[in-house]
């Protein structure tokens, strides 16, 4: 006879989101953009639940320093519209890079989460800076100290 068991139930309560940093330095744009997509949405959890905000905080750094490959440089283009008529605007990869490059990393990571209230919600809780400082570092220190009391109490024990 088989026996089936139900999966541990998550709540919104048990769920507590941690701080990660992560270097564009030198990588693709769309590889780092995927890995932050899925600490946004907590996929790399064991208690992700679809229905839940189980994701993490994630600071991006040294956003103008992302590699793209190919020609995208000069082909890839991102379009605004700012409500008007022939308020449509374009710009190519390169000079966005150069302008604002918080924004690329925004809007691939934007597309890649789902397209719902909880969606924007994660979202939000994606940080971007161009340079290799940010204003975040109690909360990614406090995430360290967090788990060393742990195991201190783990070891004394």
């Amino acid at each position: 006879m088989v026996t089936s068991s139900k999966p541990p139930r998550v709540r919104a309560a048990d769920l507590a989101p941690t701080w990660h940093v992560v270097d564009a330095e030198g990588k693709t744009l769309g590889r780092v953009c995927s890995d932050v997509a899925v600490l946004l949405q907590g996929k790399h959890k064991p208690s992700w639940t679809p229905n839940l905000l189980s994701g993490d905080f994630v600071v991006v750094v040294n956003a103008e320093k992302v590699r793209v490959t190919g020609n995208k440089l000069e082909q890839k283009k991102y379009y605004r519209h700012s409500g008007y008529h022939g308020g449509l605007t374009e710009q190519k990869l390169s000079a966005l890079l150069e302008k604002t490059p918080e924004r690329v990393i925004r809007q691939a990571v934007k597309g890649m989460l789902p397209k719902s209230k909880l969606g924007r919600r994660m979202f939000s809780r994606l940080k971007v800076y161009a340079g290799d400082s940010h204003p975040h570092q109690a909360q990614v220190t406090a995430k360290k100290k967090r788990e060393e009391n742990v195991s201190r109490n783990v070891q004394e024990s």
